[in-house]
């Protein structure tokens, strides 16, 4: 279990603007050799550019070398060579233990030149995880619009133990609820919806002014919305994380959502939807308390009546849900919840592990029909 604990710096400027130029030059140098050599092996990196690099720059520590090297190599590979991972000169420094020292709240940086120390002045939230939880490794930032150093401390620790007393609990998310749970409870998306239209209304507005106090006032509420729909994201992913009695929370897997080709509006709403966020939120938050976050298969969980399991596509009408074998009615978003936890705990019984004792077993023979 990993924590990012981000604070405040004040660095030289003149001592790490251009040790980090100098850092980005030699990450894209290692990204233009591998995908060059179609390889992303550091050993073959090491020996063919190392030694030409270390003339280069001969005041950036090796050990920052190195790191840059394996930082460029694991990009390529995570791309898969299908993409040019660059850096620009102001881009963040990772370090490890290797250059970089946390003694207490003293922090030592490597350098050009000899090592940079300061005294980290470290928020009363995050004591506890700076002084009892093992560092790992961190990265430094630098905002050219406050134009100022950030460091991010990453600690790692032990996670609680896993909670095996408990639900399973159904999670669906959408465009008009941020997310629905299988026993009820609703979360409504109304504000953030009215939020990101006044946005975009202030955008398209300011754009078309063109004007130098307009571009100010754009570059202003850069960030704004992003800043808002995080904080929104935090506050519902908390609120299911704290949910008592569950043990596990089933998700729709939502990677491939925009994918398909549909209407400007629709595409507009897929693109500023932040469910990759809500799924990593939710993750690291169950994480703390010892449940787990797993993912289903989504199709055809809104056309699925959830007591008889049969699918028709004329089942669901908007929010209203009626079944069109059994008759049952629900709301569409809560009856697909109920659907994700049925289908994992049916998946799971099916390979000899039961993890809730009541169920709605699927009728087969509607399944067949």
């Amino acid at each position: 279990m990993k924590r990012t604990v981000s604070i405040p710096v004040n660095l030289p400027r003149e001592r790490f603007l251009p040790l980090m130029g100098f850092c980005a030059d030699i990450f894209n140098q290692h990204v233009d050799w591998a995908l060059k050599t179609r390889t992303y092996n550091k050993t073959k990196a090491h020996r063919a550019l190392y030694a030409d690099l270390r003339g280069q720059y001969p005041d950036v520590p090796s050990a920052l070398v190195q790191t840059m090297r394996d930082n460029a190599l694991e990009a390529v590979k995570a791309t898969k060579f299908q993409r040019t991972p660059r850096k620009k000169p102001t881009s963040g420094l990772r370090y490890d233990k290797r250059t970089m020292t946390l003694r207490g709240h003293q922090l030592t940086l490597s350098c050009l030149g000899k090592r940079e120390k300061l005294i980290l002045n470290v928020p009363e939230y995050f004591r506890e995880i700076v002084e009892t939880w093992e560092f790992c490794a961190a990265t430094v930032t630098y905002s050219k619009q406050s134009q100022q150093f950030w460091v991010r401390l990453v600690f790692e620790s032990q996670p609680p133990p896993t909670v095996t007393q408990g639900k399973v609990l159904g999670i669906d998310r959408g465009l008009y609820h941020i997310a629905v749970t299988s026993d009820g409870q609703f979360f409504s998306s109304r504000q953030v919806r009215a939020t990101q239209r006044r946005y975009l209304h202030n955008r398209k507005t300011l754009q078309q002014k063109g004007t130098r106090s307009a571009k100010r006032r754009l570059r202003a509420m850069s960030g704004r919305e992003k800043r808002f729909m995080r904080d929104v994201n935090h506050c519902v992913t908390k609120k299911l994380a704290n949910l008592t009695g569950v043990a596990l929370f089933v998700l729709e897997d939502l990677s491939g959502i925009r994918q398909k080709r549909r209407g400007k509006k629709m595409n507009k709403w897929l693109g500023s939807w932040s469910f990759h966020q809500q799924d990593l939120f939710l993750a690291y938050k169950a994480e703390a308390l010892g449940k787990r976050v797993v993912f289903g298969d989504p199709r055809y969980t809104s056309q699925k009546c959830n007591v008889c399991k049969q699918i028709r596509k004329t089942n669901r009408t908007k929010s209203r849900f009626h079944c069109r074998n059994c008759g049952h009615r629900d709301h569409s978003d809560g009856n697909a919840a109920k659907n994700h936890r049925d289908d994992y705990i049916l998946s799971t019984t099916s390979m000899g592990t039961v993890e809730q004792a009541a169920v709605n077993l699927p009728d087969v023979t509607a399944l067949a029909g």
